[in-house]
């Protein structure tokens, strides 16, 4: 019995260690190859250490290329995004679990379909309106449609949630005068704080990769965001300066790696909170 466990056990361990090694060394190759000069990039394997650090491609793509642009533009999409997002799903959470309608649970239903909606279904329609109404070439063509797909699992997390706060924390808000919107901003949403920060992270994953909306919406140079502007990296007849591309992944990633080390001990509470009995 003992010996099957430790069998077990050791498969478990071992399935998690591959699991961390296909993570880890993706990035730890773009990291290594982003301090390889040309020539040892040309001469030696990609996944040889580098013969010296060369710090010319960090130099080459942030004074000769549009990256540190393309960095604001990324920036500026996801504040716009994730504060949106926020500023909506959180209260349309509240409304549904705890102000007491007929239709809430109906209208949960309805936002969760929207996560079975691919992206690329809406990408002709939301083309043709956006030529349509000026929208195409501004941010807010990127900004819309993220937070109209980020929504449903904003307020499926938030739900999860909310739906465990006693009621009776409302009941005490409201005897002491206090309206829905007041429970909802002084009470509840300070108390879905694991739950912002896992929404923020989540999202801000998302909209940070986000490639098929901006490469389809944006074709203003001065509008790229990271992703998009990764392209700019290849040369004449195609060639492709690696060493500066993978110094621009690198860049490109250090928001993210930053922001789940910090915050991953928050987003994990935050996934639990609605395993939370009142």
């Amino acid at each position: 019995m003992n010996a099957g466990r430790l069998v077990t056990r050791g498969a478990i361990y071992l399935v998690v260690l591959l699991f961390v090694v296909g993570q880890i060394l993706p990035l730890a190759w773009a990291l290594l190859a982003s301090f390889k000069s040309p020539a040892d990039l040309a001469q030696n394997p990609s996944y040889a250490l580098p013969v010296e650090v060369y710090l010319g491609n960090y130099v080459r793509v942030l004074t000769d290329s549009n990256l540190p642009l393309y960095f604001l533009n990324s920036t500026i999409v996801a504040v716009l995004t994730i504060g949106i997002t926020v500023a909506l799903g959180a209260p349309a959470a509240f409304a549904i679990e705890k102000l007491s309608w007929k239709r809430g649970h109906a209208v949960m239903a309805y936002f969760l379909v929207g996560i079975m909606i691919p992206i690329f279904v809406a990408l002709l329609p939301m083309f043709q309106a956006y030529n349509t109404v000026g929208l195409r070439n501004t941010f807010w063509a990127v900004v819309i449609p993220q937070v109209g797909f980020n929504l449903p699992i904003c307020i499926y997390l938030y739900g999860g949630f909310m739906r465990y706060v006693p009621n009776s924390l409302l009941e005490a808000a409201q005897l002491d005068g206090a309206g829905p919107w007041r429970v909802f901003r002084s009470l509840i949403f300070p108390l879905a704080r694991n739950t912002t920060i896992t929404v923020i992270t989540f999202n801000f994953i998302f909209v940070w990769n986000e490639f098929v909306f901006a490469n389809t919406f944006l074709t203003n140079d001065a509008l790229k965001t990271l992703p998009v502007g990764l392209n700019d990296f290849v040369g004449t007849y195609g060639a492709r300066d690696w060493g500066a591309t993978f110094a621009a992944i690198v860049i490109s990633l250090l928001p993210t790696l930053i922001l789940y080390f910090f915050l991953n001990k928050q987003v994990i509470e935050g996934m639990a909170a609605g395993a939370v009995r009142g």
